[in-house]
């Protein structure tokens, strides 16, 4: 059982993901007593011994320790538990999508049910969890009413805040990036902008609705998928044109109102892959939101053609793939464009492998892959070399170890072309 401070303000934190825990872990550090709720017990074990489970966070590790030694974070596998002792509960359970591009509520479902099982009068409920646009409202705030027997906006107070960070840098972006704020009433967005300001220390946006602080943080994303789809559009049509699309972007970018964004393999990750079908099936279903997913999800596919085009067929060639993670520096596989490559080169019938320096070999077969590392005599069999994501660690990349390596494609535009092509290999890229 966890005890309710009788000194410090109480918050429930529900969900000790990357982002929850980095929430749990700033408020526990700025006069708050924590309640951080998941239902994996070895994230409870761990943040209850002082120690973070998230990697490549900055400053997390040192957030958690202070806070576990000043006794102001306490974990629990109970939502219920963690709810019932707070006058605040921050919830931050993904929302995702099927295989059919179906939005996928279980996770978030559960939680709420508990939420409403814990919930106390008077408690403010703000969920930062990317979600379309009325759901805060109409499928959590009803649900919380339904099981706790409570009015919101009356007997408990509603808000809503996005998420809007990055990983790697979370805990910066928390102080950096103003928080916009929504409520189902006036009291709730005061009282989650005065919560806010003590727990971040952070400017404020406060917007009209719920509505309207849910549609912002879908928008930021689908913003970027569309400029990301452009970027690769025009990237291919450079190609046809014996026209480098770096150059372009230099160029154009130096205008102050064109941002065009760099070309690429593909787009991955909890964010970009998935919130555009948030509008896309509330109603948004023609025009540039679902055209730009059907881009960037076929540039995959793209990149397999552009090397069939220079060596022939794949079939029983040995291809390796550096990175698994989505993008360079993070260990996440979500919507991971090294997944849709998977997929097209078992069709093509080659041999594939892996690497990765953030995960396990066990880690990359459950994925998919056969793990290959960089250390292993085999890489001097490797025909074709995919770079998808640009860890630090293929900073160093030795190629001439890749002996009878025929083509290289630089999925990210990050390698070195000159050096490549004078070991006699061929260099491809996305739009150069």
């Amino acid at each position: 059982m966890i005890e309710k401070s009788q000194s410090l303000p109480q918050v429930a934190v529900v969900g000790l993901g990357k982002i929850g825990l980095t929430l749990a872990a700033v408020f526990a550090n700025n006069g708050y007593k924590v309640f951080g709720a998941d239902k994996n017990k070895q994230v409870v074990d761990r943040v209850n011994q002082g120690k973070s489970h998230i990697t490549n966070e900055p400053g997390l590790n040192q957030f958690v320790q202070d806070a576990h030694q000043n006794n102001t974070l306490i974990a629990t596998d109970s939502n219920v538990e963690a709810v019932s002792k707070a006058n605040i509960v921050v919830v931050i359970v993904p929302v995702l999508v099927n295989e059919d591009n179906e939005i996928d509520y279980q996770y978030i479902d559960a939680a709420v049910q508990d939420i409403g099982a814990g919930l106390q009068e008077g408690t403010l409920v703000i969920f930062e969890t990317t979600l379309p646009p009325g759901d805060t409202q109409n499928r959590f705030g009803k649900k919380i009413e339904e099981v706790s027997g409570l009015t919101m906006g009356e007997q408990f107070y509603l808000a809503y805040s996005p998420e809007r960070v990055y990983s790697n840098r979370i805990i910066k972006d928390l102080q950096h990036y103003p928080k916009v704020v929504g409520g189902i009433n006036k009291k709730s967005v005061g009282l989650a902008s005065d919560f806010y300001k003590q727990a971040l220390n952070c400017k404020l946006i406060q917007v009209s609705s719920l509505e309207t602080a849910e549609f912002s943080k879908v928008a930021e994303c689908v913003y970027r998928d569309v400029n990301i789809a452009l970027a690769n559009e025009l990237a291919k049509f450079a190609e046809e044109k014996n026209i480098r699309m770096s150059e372009v972007i230099t160029a154009s970018n130096s205008q102050p109102f064109s941002h065009l964004h760099s070309p690429g393999i593909g787009v991955g990750g909890h964010c970009i892959p998935i919130y555009p079908y948030f509008f896309v099936n509330k109603g948004l279903d023609q025009g540039l939101t679902p055209l730009s997913r059907e881009i960037n999800d076929s540039m995959a596919s793209y990149a397999i053609s552009k090397i069939e085009k220079r060596i022939g067929s794949l079939e029983n060639k040995k291809v390796l793939i550096l990175g698994l993670s989505y993008r360079e520096d993070v260990k996440e596989p979500t919507k991971s464009t090294t997944l849709l490559l998977l997929e097209q080169l078992r069709h093509k019938q080659a041999n594939i492998f892996v690497n990765d320096p953030h995960f396990t070999e066990g880690e990359i077969i459950n994925h998919g892959g056969l793990p290959l590392s960089l250390d292993d005599k085999l890489i001097e069999e490797v025909d074709v070399l995919i770079l998808q994501a640009f860890h630090e660690e293929y900073k160093e990349i030795n190629f001439k170890d890749f002996t009878k390596c025929k083509l290289i494609l630089d999925g990210r535009n990050k390698l070195n072309e000159e050096e490549i092509s004078r070991l006699g290999i061929i260099y491809e890229s996305i739009g150069n």
